[in-house]
């Protein structure tokens, strides 16, 4: 699914100024060896420096396997990056008086109108709030339709109409009072130039915005057109299967279907940075391209803002199904970076690339001084197994440590993610986050709880089970326990009343899932017994109970293993469970 937030946004993290003009490709050594960390199969990166193109370059291959290499000219889903690119198109319309910034879309649309409800009796939705994500409107992103599904129209997205995948798009708040991410809005704006120019949408912003721009490589087109496919990359899930029919197709083109090179990205960049010093301003004016650059609420016009005056940055960020892209430069100053990856990517790998591509170039304020950096102590192997394991933060989410060649990891989709050097006993830090671990032992010397600290914040998080690659098939303490619980996993596939009626599940769990199948779940053939974690004193709450055990298994989903989390109440019911890659 294309995520506008990218997760940790990389955004606030780098900080793009520039003060040595200098250069050194230790960028290539950081990439290639976080791309064989991470085992990533291709990568695609732009560099902007002094308001020029400075370094492109294409990585690793564009199929995991394959031996096609990703070269500059290799395209990759842009996803939301997809967004303000729209964005300046929008804008061009309301330069030429055909779209009004501030005005009830309602009034131009033709094809489709905005549901009214009790949200828009005072406030309409207007192409100000869908650019800046303060409209209201509903839907945050979309799964986009696999090769052999039927494809619908834009109308039937908009209405949540079969075959849609999504739901309705509706205004769900007052416009303008909040701001909440929305693709649903976007498509509203597509179905809105559509309208308003009479021109199908991907021929509206080639003519508009990609070749004014220079973007000759990209290209709105979902899907992509049979002579494009070789020269585009395949997408790959966080487990790095390859994605059937290599891509998703997306009918939400301006939220999420461009189809593009960081070189042409990098090309729409310096177009939005030219245009601001009113260089040059084939599409829209430096005027609006301020406009487009003042913070509304969380957001400008289409991109992500941080900073103001020389020290203002601009970025996007994006994911479709395979593939991670992240973009961001600054305003006035003339540098920027585009990477596109083909996979799905949970890790902070693409903010250590980022904080190299500063450091190489000397964009120095991005470069935190660590001279007074915690100094680190020699730790032993047999050390770092005590604190190895899986961590449970609150919510659900996990924190995995894995002790990899003699080092303490963070595990993100079962790979290593970033180390953490111990300076003292029992506290380990990491020099690329900052982020400080503190571990509790018991009475064995293992680690019981974790306190991890980021950015100034305290989070504790109770050790709830060892990591899955440790563990070997063992005798099945409770033969039917686990019988019961394959039931329920299947029960979850089908969805509707085998999951209602299921007396398996807490309540919790129940009220959280629904009617909805899990299809993740489909296709479950065996569960095999690794592990049991007694957590009746750790306090940990899923859904509203309190869990007692947590039961560990390999689950083998049609032709593929996996590992299975199960979470127990008091009572032997299932109060959440989760897949997991380790």
């Amino acid at each position: 699914m294309e995520i506008h937030m990218r997760i940790y946004y990389i955004a606030a993290t780098i900080s793009f100024l520039l003060i040595a003009n200098a250069h050194a490709d230790t960028v290539d050594d950081v990439i290639t060896a976080e791309m064989k960390r991470r085992n990533i199969p291709g990568l695609s990166l732009a560099i902007i420096d002094g308001g020029k193109i400075v370094k492109t370059r294409g990585y690793g291959v564009t199929e995991k396997g394959g031996k096609v290499a990703v070269t500059a000219s290799t395209l990759f889903q842009a996803a939301s990056i997809s967004k303000p690119v729209t964005a300046v198109g929008a804008l061009h319309l309301v330069e030429q008086g055909k779209l009004t910034l501030d005005a009830d879309v309602n009034t131009k649309l033709t094809s489709w109108k905005v549901p009214d409800n009790a949200f828009t009796q005072d406030k309409k939705v207007t192409v100000r709030g869908i650019l800046s994500h303060t409209a209201g409107l509903s839907v945050s992103g979309f799964p986009g339709y696999t090769s052999s599904a039927p494809k619908p129209t834009l109308l039937q997205v908009l209405n949540g109409e079969a075959p849609a995948n999504t739901a309705p798009v509706r205004v769900e708040t007052i416009p303008g009072s909040v701001w909440n991410y929305s693709g649903g809005g976007y498509t509203v704006l597509q179905q809105l130039i559509v309208d308003v120019t009479g021109q199908p949408f991907p021929d509206f912003m080639r003519d508009t915005v990609l070749t004014p721009s220079g973007m000759n490589d990209s290209a709105y087109a979902q899907p992509l057109p049979v002579n494009k496919i070789p020269l585009a990359a395949t997408g790959h899930y966080s487990n790095r299967d390859a994605v059937v029919g290599r891509a998703h197709t997306y009918p939400e083109m301006a939220a999420a279907g461009l189809w593009t090179t960081p070189s042409d990205l990098a090309r729409f960049v310096i177009g939005v940075q030219q245009s601001l010093a009113g260089t040059s301003n084939p599409i829209i004016s430096a005027a609006m391209t301020r406009e487009m650059l003042t913070a509304q609420k969380n957001t400008g016009l289409g991109f992500f803002l941080d900073g103001t005056g020389k020290r203002q940055k601009f970025s996007h960020s994006g994911r479709n199904e395979g593939f991670d892209t992240f973009m961001s430069a600054t305003a006035e100053t003339g540098r920027g970076a585009i990477i596109m990856i083909n996979t799905n990517d949970n890790s902070k790998m693409l903010t250590r690339m980022m904080m190299s591509i500063a450091k190489s170039y000397k964009w120095l304020e991005a470069v935190t001084d660590a001279a007074n950096d915690p100094k680190p102590i020699k730790a032993g192997a047999v050390a770092l197994m005590r604190f190895s394991g899986r961590y449970e933060l609150g919510n659900g989410a996990t924190l995995a440590l894995s002790q990899e060649k003699g080092q303490l990891w963070k595990m993100t989709d079962g790979l290593p993610d970033e180390v953490y050097v111990p300076i003292a006993p029992t506290r380990f830090y990491s020099p690329s986050s900052r982020e400080q671990l503190a571990f509790t032992a018991d009475d064995t010397g293992f680690a019981s709880s974790v306190v991890l600290k980021s950015e100034g914040e305290a989070q504790n998080a109770v050790r709830i089970g060892p990591l899955m690659h440790t563990l070997t098939k063992r005798a099945d303490p409770a033969p039917a326990r686990t019988a019961k619980l394959k039931a329920a996993i299947q029960a979850c596939a089908q969805g509707g009343d085998k999951m209602t009626s299921s007396t398996l599940f807490a309540a919790g769990i129940k009220s959280a899932l629904g009617t909805q199948p899990v299809p993740q779940c489909a296709g479950t053939k065996a569960l095999v017994f690794l592990h049991e974690q007694d957590v009746s004193e750790r306090a940990i709450q899923r859904h509203g109970s309190k869990v007692s055990k947590i039961l560990s298994y390999r689950l083998k989903v049609f032709d593929r293993p996996t590992f299975l989390l199960v979470c127990l109440d008091a009572d032997g019911l299932i109060a959440d469970f989760s897949l997991v890659d380790d």
